[in-house]
């Protein structure tokens, strides 16, 4: 292509002028918190101060040792800090377009400049294999094509002749052209349309919305509930402060679950560590989690359930002409024309010598045409395209094996010989040699983890911006249910409550747009579903950041992989099982933990009510709830919770873990109030009489822990063994007995309370046996809903 006198682009001056004016294409730079406001959103919280007051107030006490409780404070404002780094490196990395150059037209030469450099109405030199920067507006074309796929969805490349519009985040696949800049910065098509997801994003998993809305409950009983303990231990108990400040802060400090969210936010940076060997980057620490409770997962066809390369099927000669020569023709077209586009590549690898014909005319591909071309000296004229272009009128000699072929996914081109001297004129007398059928290549790893997926309940959608009746047959061929229910998303309503029903009922979409995307993701969240989406385009990102799960390929845009919560580093479709595995074993453990860590807090909650109507001093003091917690309830949480658990996850995670939760603590609150109380009335001293509740506390909290570790595994037995033994030794060695603050307890007094606990068994089994054969809810989706 010649450069005219006309295309000089712009002069220095001219630049200057436009900097100055703000026409230049600075890249948006993605809001996210400060460090300072990441700091305060986790440290300056309401339950941190709570804690931080408690332990000043035990320290005032005078007992230090009963304020270890706020280590665990500290440990969880850390994680949720380095959560929220995590997420802010992420966002600011955000660019649809990496830095890049171009070559730019100024003072009549072409200069290279960096994308920051550009200004509008800079004329741009576009050749095949350039990434376009900038919006703007072809002035001069030879043949230029353009991949609009990461924009679109759309494979097909796109001819752009003058005066056609181009845009920023697409490719130059052939050809080549002078370009005006019309849009910079902001202002560009890939800009806006990813500026919607360019916002501060974390998301927030179901075990962690319902922690939330505990702990908000719980706020509206520790308050009141301490000022009457505190009241009633000073005035009433005739306790000294120091005692009323110890038993004040042991009553409120077990009614928050903080072990809880520590061992939530645990579970989540180990699954990081585990699924890395799988090649899973984790962005989000809740998010295997959400996709273990997926119930659909939408997907794109290229690059997810194919690996966005096409191969030969087929070549089958027609009418006289042998498989020699038309080798030999399609070998010389693959060799001699530029190979940019999927179809051209795979008919090269198809072919692994060059023939070497004495070529007189060669015709690269063209959207325009839709075939290529040669013109062998002394043999004749070949082209290579769509069959209905290339035979015109006697297109229906091929058109029944045509359709039967595109049926099955596949696209067929015919190789026909014609008597032109000049290719670019009109064919003549096409004569067909053979049709040439290519399909998208399956990814090894599809089928079984389509298979997977089906096995598991979880519906898969295809999204894709290609043909539907294309994409239909390649889901069909890598085993998508019900893959023939497709439909072309030109046919679907905007408005959501309309598309639901589409989104319902169909499989596959195609020509689908990046808003279409996101609608039909929320309309399907709209139907109550969890959903995941797959992508790796810019046109992906609004639906990737709509879906409660984004899952991005690493060979994708960089928009699509700082908007997903996962991202498959080796673009590998295969880890997705072993990641929705790995959630699900956290949900599972999860559950059995939280039971344990709630029924304190029901336990707690039933203390800090009976105790002040009771009048008498508060049973257990700070240090000695530690204890409890870390045998019974800590170090075992963090062994559950790496256990092996593959069982599917199911949803009302609050409501079933407060099924058990509220009859075990009742049961525990109830035997160590009698305990207690009934110790006090035959004249046993306090210190006494709470060593007492202490040690029935540990013995009910540790037939708990057995009940949860159900079915036993090596593992699980010999911790449970082991923990026994150490609560029974704290109880014998007088240094430890010390540091905790318990007495010694007779003979006869160790063999009541090994009694009582026995009978407490039957009562800790059967109470939530029977609620959950019964189907008793203990809290309806009613009442948690007024708790958010």
């Amino acid at each position: 292509m010649q450069q005219t006198l006309e295309i000089n682009g712009l002069t220095k001056e001219e630049v200057l002028k436009k900097r100055e004016n703000g026409e230049e294409n600075k890249l948006q730079k993605a809001p996210s918190k400060t460090l300072w406001q990441i700091l305060k959103s986790n440290f300056l919280t309401m339950f941190n101060a709570l804690n931080l007051i408690l332990a000043v107030a035990v320290i005032i006490a005078g007992s230090p040792k009963n304020a270890i409780f706020a280590v665990v404070i500290i440990t969880n404002s850390l994680i949720g800090v380095f959560q929220e780094l995590k997420a802010k490196n992420i966002i600011e990395k955000l660019s649809v377009i990496s830095k890049a150059n171009c070559v730019a037209i100024r003072d009549g030469e072409k200069v290279t400049i960096g994308i920051e450099d550009i200004v509008k109405d800079d004329v741009i030199f576009l050749k095949a294999g350039d990434q376009i920067l900038v919006d703007g507006e072809v002035i001069l074309s030879d043949e230029l094509e353009v991949d609009e796929s990461m924009l679109t969805g759309e494979s097909d490349s796109v001819e752009k002749i003058e005066k056609s519009k181009v845009l920023s985040g697409s490719f130059v696949v052939a050809g080549e052209a002078y370009m005006k800049v019309t849009k910079v910065g902001e202002e560009t098509y890939s800009s806006k349309l990813i500026d919607e997801a360019k916002k501060f994003k974390i998301v927030t998993s179901e075990i962690q919305r319902d922690t939330n809305k505990l702990l908000k409950l719980l706020l509206f009983i520790i308050i009141p509930a301490g000022i009457i303990l505190a009241g009633t231990q000073t005035f009433l108990v005739k306790s000294t402060w120091q005692e009323a400040v110890l038993g004040t802060v042991s009553g409120v400090l077990g009614m928050v679950p903080e072990g809880l969210v520590l061992i939530t936010s645990a579970t989540f940076i180990l699954s990081i560590i585990k699924l890395a060997k799988y090649n899973t980057l984790i962005q989000e620490l809740s998010a295997t989690e959400v996709l273990a409770r997926v119930d659909v997962l939408c997907l794109d066809k290229t690059g997810t359930i194919t690996e966005g390369k096409l191969k030969v099927k087929e070549v089958k000669c027609l009418g006289d002409f042998n498989k020699e020569v038309v080798n030999e023709i399609l070998a010389s077209i693959s060799y001699e024309l530029p190979s940019k586009n999927p179809t051209q590549l795979a008919i090269l690898d198809n072919y692994k010598e060059n023939p070497k014909l004495n070529i007189e005319e060669k015709m690269p591909f063209s959207s325009k045409r839709k075939y290529s071309g040669i013109k062998v000296k002394e043999v004749g004229s070949f082209v290579l395209g769509a069959p209905e272009i290339i035979m015109g009128k006697r297109y229906s000699v091929i058109s029944e094996v045509v359709s039967k072929e595109a049926k099955k996914g596949r696209r067929v081109l015919v190789l026909a010989r014609v008597e032109n001297e000049n290719l670019k004129e009109e064919l003549k007398n096409p004569k067909e040699m053979a049709l040439i059928s290519i399909e998208d290549i399956i990814r090894d790893d599809a089928y079984d983890t389509l298979k997977f997926f089906k096995e598991e309940g979880v519906n898969v959608k295809i999204i894709s911006g290609d043909n539907p009746v294309t994409v239909s047959a390649v889901a069909k061929r890598a085993g998508v249910k019900n893959a023939d229910k497709f439909i072309d998303a030109r046919e679907l309503p905007e408005d959501i409550e309309l598309l639901k029903h589409f989104a319902e009922n169909y499989t596959v979409f195609g020509r689908v747009t990046p808003k279409q995307k996101k609608n039909l993701v929320k309309a399907l969240q709209s139907n109550n579903h969890t959903v995941a989406m797959t992508g790796d385009g810019v046109n992906d990102v609004l639906a990737l950041k709509e879906a409660d799960c984004g899952i991005s390929m690493a060979n994708g845009a960089d928009a699509a992989r700082a908007v997903s919560q996962l991202v498959l580093m080796k673009s590998n479709f295969s880890a997705l099982p072993k990641v929705v595995k790995e959630g699900r074993q956290q949900i599972n453990n999860l559950e059995v933990v939280a039971q344990l860590f709630l029924s304190k807090t029901v336990y707690s909650v039933l203390f800090s009510i009976i105790f002040p109507l009771l009048l008498i001093p508060f049973p257990i003091s700070p240090i000695q709830l530690t204890f409890i917690g870390t045998l019974a309830i800590g170090i075992p949480s963090f062994i559950l919770a790496l256990m092996p658990n593959n069982k599917r996850a199911e949803k009302c995670f609050l409501k079933r873990v407060l099924t058990s939760s509220i009859p075990n603590g009742l049961i525990m609150g109830i035997f160590v109030i009698l305990t207690y109380y009934i110790s006090l009335k035959m004249g046993m001293s306090v210190g006494y009489c709470q060593t007492l509740a202490v040690l029935i506390l540990s013995a009910l909290s540790l037939i708990v822990l057995v009940k949860v570790s159900m079915p036993f595994n090596i593992v699980k037995l010999a911790m449970c063994i082991i923990l026994v033994i150490i609560s029974l030794i704290a109880f014998k060695i007088q240094f430890v007995m010390n540091i905790f603050s318990f007495v010694k307890i007779a003979s006869t007094d160790w063999i009541i309370m090994i009694l009582v606990s026995v009978t407490s068994i039957p009562l800790l089994l059967g109470a939530v046996y029977f609620i959950k054969k019964k189907r008793v809810s203990i809290i309806s989706k009613k009442e948690l809903s007024w708790i958010g």
